[in-house]
């Protein structure tokens, strides 16, 4: 459905419900909006099934598509022509017909320790033995726990509003919760933020901080579109991000962490998996040139080169290991 460009179009755009996900998805409208005056962005959003369970953690529902399933059904059905996801929630390999037209500009891609009042001032290394800090991330508390092996960890679920909520109920279990920088930031609640965690505490997810933009591969039309959206060093961290994942299988069961920066023509890399306890950990940080790739297309697959060797080399040292009884675990 190519539109000559005198003819003014409706795009709509899918996304979840939440307001993080509305707050990401209208960033992007909005951004659409300025560069194509003429054309519309119209949003249709929809509740997932990560949505809708709340009372399981993440790790137990067993399914890799939790946030994006619906999406892409609509996607598919042709009732959205492209989806915004936060990348975090994207699975490594997507359906076939879909394509990931653009990743946008990555917010700062860390955890944040976000504290109650009672403990205001305090940081992870100074909070009192037994503290108990909620995340539903075994990424975050395979990596924490092994640093802070006096503190409690236990599982907060919810939209981050809910989960603030939580936290700051004075009856509440909750010293802490872990969340990602980005959301924080972009629902305007940089302020709650107490610490930001560096990566010698907890390596973030993969493509955290990124929003992905999934269209239909044959859509030509909105392919064109959404490249305006593209920023090539967050798409080159991510898409390395994404082939080390790919190449581990992971998802969000499995405690993954990554550290990419791109420095000139030099991608840098440092991954990491680790068993749920936290006390049987893998790291490996490796580096790749692209001075030669002088496409696009050749950089992308430098980066995702690196992103493959770098889960070869955890596999090599033990990851394998750690995988396997992961895996074993969840059956």
């Amino acid at each position: 459905m190519v539109a000559t460009s005198s003819e003014r179009k409706t795009y709509v755009i899918g996304s979840r419900k939440s307001q993080l996900a509305l707050v990401q998805t209208y960033l992007v409208r909005d951004t659409l909006q300025t560069i194509f005056p003429q054309h519309d962005f119209r949003v249709e959003s929809m509740s997932t099934t990560g949505d809708i369970i709340l009372n399981q953690a993440l790790s137990k529902i067993g399914e890799k598509a939790l946030f994006t399933k619906e999406l892409e059904i609509a996607l598919e059905n042709k009732t959205v022509d492209f989806v915004v996801h936060s990348l975090k929630d994207l699975p490594t390999v997507l359906p076939e017909g879909m394509l990931l037209g653009a990743i946008m500009e990555r917010e700062n891609p860390n955890d944040a320790l976000v504290l109650n009042e009672k403990s205001k001032g305090l940081t992870l290394s100074t909070l009192p033995k037994g503290s108990v800090i909620g995340t539903s991330s075994l990424r975050r508390v395979a990596q924490l726990k092994r640093r802070y092996p006096d503190l409690e960890f236990t599982d907060v679920r919810g939209n981050l509003n809910t989960r603030l909520a939580k936290l700051d109920d004075v009856e509440g279990p909750y010293t802490a919760i872990v969340l990602a920088v980005a959301g924080l930031v972009r629902l305007g609640k940089a302020d709650r933020i107490s610490q930001i965690l560096s990566s010698n505490d907890s390596l973030h997810a993969v493509s955290q901080g990124a929003l992905g933009i999934e269209c239909r591969e044959a859509d030509e039309d909105v392919k064109e579109l959404l490249e305006a959206l593209n920023h090539n060093d967050t798409r080159m961290t991510c898409l390395s991000e994404r082939a080390l994942m790919r190449t581990l299988e992971g998802g969000c069961s499995v405690p993954i962490g990554v550290n990419t920066r791109l420095e000139k023509d030099t991608l840098w890399m440092h991954g990491l998996v680790a068993s749920l306890d936290g006390q049987n950990v893998v790291e490996y940080q490796e580096t790749i040139s692209l001075v030669d790739a002088d496409t696009r297309e050749k950089r992308e697959a430098v980066a995702e080169q690196l992103g493959v060797r770098v889960a070869t080399l955890l596999y090599k040292r033990g990851a394998d290991k750690i995988l396997q009884e992961l895996a074993h675990r969840s059956h």
